[in-house]
């Protein structure tokens, strides 16, 4: 069993075990889910010491007939496109294991599916059959269904329905693509790289239609507009640490997956990319202006997913190699930077028992390291110079405005509504006379401030010395860029 293999089904190995403990030990059930995501960790970010930065070419492969009469086979390996999805995925999944602590109901059952989740995440990032792809994307929609459903809010029902039939019904057309470029291929093969080397021989009719089918499955998870409806209620309903993961690497797999597309089907994304270019604009712009309607402090971060993932699509409509960069930027920093958002949301909510920004004044003389937290992560999100947001942000837009020219402008008036919101939120719960009511909070602890420091870190780190990450990605994204020159 190749390294590769190691990471993926160690969480699912974790399951196992935790399915094997007696329910009652909680601290036994914790400590197993904590140490397989940390090992996981471990071993794939580890790799950054072997990862070899010059070339394009899949690393770490491993390849097995699975069902050799059908053309599929158990396929993995990363590259620059799909490595750094994997170090988001085990940093965010650790994360979210350890702020998964407070869980108190059902603590066996949520931590399984917790550890299932995470194999069928890394799964996705990992595969390169695109029949082993769908598979772990399919799986990811189980374990989320049941742990919004069981563990999540008032409305968890509809939360969780919601999720599964979009990102199903959307799936069906990933499937359709999926088996028309199989049976397009003469070698009947659903191969990555064989694909991707086949579409000479494919008519361009066929590549549009065939990446619209593809697109429409992914846009779902993205999410793009209008297929985003069942974001907002699931990120609101759902536990805090399932929020961390559903912001932070679930909405990336349609990203990823667009990305990993274009270089099957070049023409069919180069002919769409003024459809991607519109919709990315529309996200940006629309999801800004909703995250300024709410109050509630959660709902205000789920609609920011919406208009930050649209620099993702903004950016693949460059069909460049700067627009690229920008996207996969785009969807680590932002994992990082709504993951901490939504860690920090569910340490306010756990001791205030409430979400309405208006209710809080003054914090910051009450609640300095919160404070400080907060408002720093806040400015990432609004992408600030200096903060790791604002170079993804960056290389998108410049990618933008050679591709569209000025077009690309009226993303502004998404970017100023962000900071408009987010100087707000700033402004409202930390500025000003303290609210007496709010006496009683006590400040992060050492456990919650530690669970942060990480993506603290990322967030400054990668804003003021990005360059190892961009040329981790480089190489790669220079090929799949090549062409649409």
């Amino acid at each position: 069993m190749g390294i590769l293999s190691i990471i993926t089904w160690l969480p699912l190995f974790g399951a196992l075990v935790i399915l094997g403990l007696p329910r009652t030990q909680v601290r036994l059930i914790q400590t197993v889910a904590i140490g397989v995501s940390a090992a996981s960790f471990v071993l794939a970010w580890n790799l950054l010491a072997s990862f070899n930065t010059a070339t394009s070419a899949l690393q770490f492969v491993e390849r097995l007939k699975w069902v050799p009469e059908m053309g599929m086979t158990y396929s993995l390996g990363v590259d620059g496109l799909s490595f750094p999805m994997i170090l988001l995925t085990t940093l965010m999944s650790l994360v979210a294991v350890v702020a998964s602590t407070r869980i108190t109901e059902r603590v066996k059952a949520y931590f399984a599916w917790f550890m299932v989740l995470e194999t069928a995440m890394l799964g996705v990032f990992m595969a390169q059959d695109w029949f082993l792809f769908y598979m772990f994307y399919e799986i990811t929609l189980i374990p989320m269904f049941f742990l919004i459903g069981i563990w999540g809010g008032h409305n968890k029902g509809a939360a969780s329905m919601s999720f599964f039939l979009y990102t199903l019904g959307g799936s069906v057309f990933m499937l359709l693509g999926i088996i028309a470029v199989y049976l397009g291929n003469p070698g009947h093969s659903f191969d990555m790289l064989q694909l991707a080397q086949a579409h000479t021989g494919w008519t361009p009719d066929f590549k549009i239609l065939v990446f619209g089918a593809f697109f429409i499955g992914l846009a779902v998870k993205i999410p793009a507009f209008p297929l985003h409806g069942w974001l907002p209620l699931a990120h609101v309903e759902a536990p805090i640490p399932v929020s961390v993961l559903l912001s932070a690497v679930l909405l990336k797999m349609g990203g990823y997956g667009l990305m990993r597309v274009s270089g099957m089907l070049p023409e069919g994304i180069a002919w769409f990319a003024p459809v991607l270019f519109v919709l990315g604009l529309i996200n940006i712009v629309y999801g800004a202006l909703m995250a300024w309607r709410q109050t509630d402090l959660k709902a205000m971060v789920a609609f920011s997913s919406i208009s930050h993932m649209g620099f993702v699509l903004l950016g693949i409509s460059t069909l460049s190699v700067t627009g690229f960069t920008g996207v996969v930027m785009q969807m680590f920093t932002h994992g990082v930077i709504v993951g901490a958002l939504f860690l920090l949301v569910g340490c306010l909510y756990e001791r205030a028992h409430t979400r309405d920004i208006g209710a809080f004044s003054g914090l910051a003389q009450r609640v300095p390291v919160f404070s400080v937290l907060m408002t720093l992560t806040l400015l990432a999100s609004m992408g600030l110079p200096g903060l790791a947001g604002f170079v993804s942000e960056f290389h998108a837009l410049v990618g933008g405005f050679d591709r569209w020219g000025l077009w690309v402008a009226m993303a502004s008036v998404g970017i100023v509504v962000t900071a408009a919101y987010s100087l707000r939120a700033i402004n409202q719960m930390f500025l000003g006379a303290f609210n007496p009511r709010w006496e009683h909070l006590s400040d992060l602890n050492t456990r919650e401030v530690l669970t942060l420091a990480p993506l603290v870190l990322l967030m400054v780190g990668l804003g003021i010395f990005p360059g190892a990450a961009l040329a981790l990605m480089a190489n790669t994204l220079n090929n799949l860029a090549a062409a649409f020159k």
